[in-house]
């Protein structure tokens, strides 16, 4: 009988080089109030979120939460929760992003959600704007994400990106006095007055 030398198992690098950062790893972070995502194997953490922020957050998910129940379109559902799109992020997670009705058993577990929202909402923030517009866009797009906004709380400017034959192209730019309007949540509409009010 020939035994098989047992080696023990090979412990990885803690903690891992950017650029090979897993879903293991990201799930041995802390709870510590920061917010952490991994985007292609690169780690990106952010502090937590200013008032203009939240505020701006919380006016969406109401009102896009009751649209989408009023008319039964699906769900939505706000940071923290992770949606892992493959090896292109594990994860992220996006301040607001809602899931189409007919693809809700598709996606979303308990846990989180595996593959790419219908929409997405990101508000930007000092310490994370160029990642939204750079990092995530690409990533979105690449994912097949089918509606992308961009909140800019202190410039009182929302921009709605649509994907048309795998490209994200712009379909608005609204500011202070316009309405938003979304191509996804058919119908759906929100003045910009009312996520980023004057101060």
């Amino acid at each position: 009988m020939v035994i098989e030398a047992q080696h023990p198992p090979v412990e990885r690098e803690w903690p891992p080089p950017q650029g090979q950062w897993t879903y293991e790893d990201y799930a041995r972070l802390p709870d510590d109030g920061w917010r952490y995502e991994v985007i292609k194997g690169v780690l990106y953490m952010s502090p937590s979120p200013r008032e203009r922020h939240q505020y701006a957050l919380t006016r969406l998910v109401v009102a896009m939460t009751t649209f989408a129940d009023a008319h039964e379109l699906g769900r939505v559902y706000t940071a923290p929760f992770d949606v892992i799109m493959g090896d292109l992020a594990t994860p992220v997670q996006p301040d607001l992003l809602f899931i189409a009705a007919d693809r809700l058993s598709e996606i979303l577990t308990e846990d989180n959600v595996q593959g790419a929202p219908d929409l997405i909402v990101e508000i930007l923030s000092p310490s994370n704007w160029l990642v939204d517009r750079r990092e995530k866009f690409e990533v979105y797009q690449e994912a097949g994400v089918r509606e992308y906004w961009i909140v800019d709380t202190d410039q009182r400017l929302v921009e709605v990106f649509v994907l048309r034959e795998g490209v994200f192209t712009q379909i608005g730019r609204w500011g202070g006095g316009e309405k938003v309007r979304s191509e996804v949540l058919t119908g759906f509409e929100i003045a910009v007055d009312e996520i980023c009010p004057e101060r």
